[in-house]
């Protein structure tokens, strides 16, 4: 691809978000990232990659449990208040994105990447939902649980999203209005959204 362009993609837990964003990312032959971005934020900022996984889209209140017992930080243990505060992960993995942004095409899964990025000129970005009963039996393909087992991680896991989301962003998770585009996977299924996606990105790409 020519042109650059930055594709972030939010998503309801099980709505297949993850997956098309991949199926995208390989179509239009630029990178993915994903839990890749946790990697790239503890690079750039010295601490341990496992920090950034427990807090990941978690909200500032929630962080503070997270770290209450300590973090390693450049191979040392060290209370959670004497460095990072709450709100300084977000500015770590802020900084990553950006610079991930900058080094060329891609699509970003999550973790307010189009609120970080809305800048960008290149930036277009996504949001993908789908029917409860298709999110919940995906889930239980993937994870190998019961019904009510996939119902309670995924109502548990979008809120998390939702709180996180909406904690930095000061707009509102999953709302059509805080994303170029708002797609229900389940109208054209993963394959054919990946093409109808793949068709608005270059259309935006030649205006």
């Amino acid at each position: 691809m020519n042109s650059k362009i930055i594709l972030t993609i939010g998503r309801q837990f099980g709505s297949g978000g993850r997956e098309i964003g991949k199926k995208l990312a390989k179509s239009l032959d630029i990178a993915y990232y994903d839990k890749e971005l946790l990697a790239e934020a503890a690079k750039q900022s010295g601490l341990c990659e496992d920090v950034f996984a427990k807090a990941d889209e978690r909200a500032s209140h929630g962080l503070s449990y997270a770290f209450n017992m300590g973090f390693a930080y450049m191979g040392m243990l060290t209370p959670y208040n004497d460095i990072l505060s709450n709100d300084a992960l977000f500015r770590y993995q802020s900084d990553a994105i950006r610079k991930i942004a900058q080094e060329g095409s891609c699509v970003l899964v999550g973790r307010c990447a189009d609120y970080i990025l809305r800048d960008d000129p290149a930036l277009v970005s996504f949001f993908i939902h789908n029917k409860a009963e298709i999110r919940v039996q995906r889930i239980v393909e993937s994870l190998g649980c019961t019904v009510e087992e996939a119902k309670e991680k995924m109502g548990k896991i979008d809120k998390t999203r939702a709180a996180y989301y909406n904690y930095y962003t000061n707009k509102t998770w999953g709302a059509s209005a805080s994303y170029d585009l708002s797609i229900d996977a389940s109208v054209l299924g993963v394959d054919e959204t990946v093409e109808f996606m793949k068709a608005f990105v270059l259309k935006k790409i030649k205006e």
